[in-house]
């Protein structure tokens, strides 16, 4: 793991709480899963590229057991 700095860490803790806010205002709270892959964000275990591909993946992956 890379340490990102603490004004990084800052930075997408901003995001990621502006994300969930905007998804709360439409009804919706994220599931645990992507709680977890965004902590791991914030913390810099994943690249930006990384959280949006997984984040993805995890996304597909709990609407189609939720569907099942």
């Amino acid at each position: 793991m890379t340490d990102i700095g603490d004004e990084e860490r800052m930075r997408r803790k901003q995001a990621i709480d502006q994300a969930r806010a905007s998804v709360r205002l439409s009804g919706t709270i994220l599931p645990p899963e992507i709680e977890r892959l965004n902590q791991r964000y914030i913390a810099g275990e994943l690249s930006s590229a990384e959280h949006v591909q997984m984040g993805l993946a995890l996304a597909d992956a709990l609407g189609s057991s939720r569907r099942s």
